[in-house]
C-alpha cells in the first residue's frame, strides 16, 4: 500500500532546526505501518532535508556555520543575485544537502537512531513554511 501526505512546516529562521516531531505529527497513519518506508521530500529550491544529531544544539549551530563557509552569502561571482544575497547561496547548499530523505517504518515509528533527529536546512534569512510530500510504502 502506498500513501501520500502533504502538508507544510511552519517558517522558521535560517539555520538547522529539528523537525522530527512536527513531520511524525502530520503523519497519523504512520502508527499503522508495521514495516515500510517513509520518503519525505522538500518542494523548495533554497532549503533541504538532513538526518543528524538531535541532542547537543551546539552541532547544529556547527553545520549553519560551516556550509556559510563553504558557501558565503554575497560572492562577487554569482550572476542569480535579484532575490537577494542569500538566493543562490541558498540553491547551492540546497543542491549539496538535498531535498529528500528516505527513512524506514518499523512497528509504526520511523527508525530513525537514538541521537538522530531530521533537520530542516533553512538556507534563507526568511524562507517561510515549507511544504514537504511525504510518501508512506507499507
Amino acid at each position: 500500500m502506498i500513501e501520500q501526505i502533504n502538508f507544510r512546516l511552519r517558517s522558521r529562521s535560517r539555520g538547522f532546526h529539528i523537525v522530527t516531531e512536527e513531520i511524525v505529527s502530520a503523519l497519523p497513519d504512520l502508527t499503522n505501518v508495521r514495516a515500510g518506508m517513509c520518503n519525505l521530500f522538500l518542494q523548495h529550491t533554497s532549503a533541504s532535508l538532513a538526518i543528524n544529531e538531535n541532542a547537543d544544539p551546539t552541532v547544529r549551530v556547527d553545520l549553519e556555520s560551516f556550509v556559510n563557509r563553504l558557501i558565503p552569502d554575497g560572492s562577487s561571482w554569482l550572476k542569480h543575485i535579484t532575490e537577494g544575497d542569500d538566493d543562490m547561496p541558498a540553491h547551492i547548499k540546497a543542491v549539496v544537502i538535498g531535498p529528500s530523505l528516505v527513512i524506514p517504518i518499523s512497528n509504526g515509528r520511523l527508525a530513525l537512531g537514538t541521537w538522530q533527529g531530521i533537520y530542516l536546512c533553512e538556507h534563507r534569512d526568511r524562507g517561510g513554511a515549507r511544504s514537504i510530500v511525504a510518501t508512506i510504502f507499507s
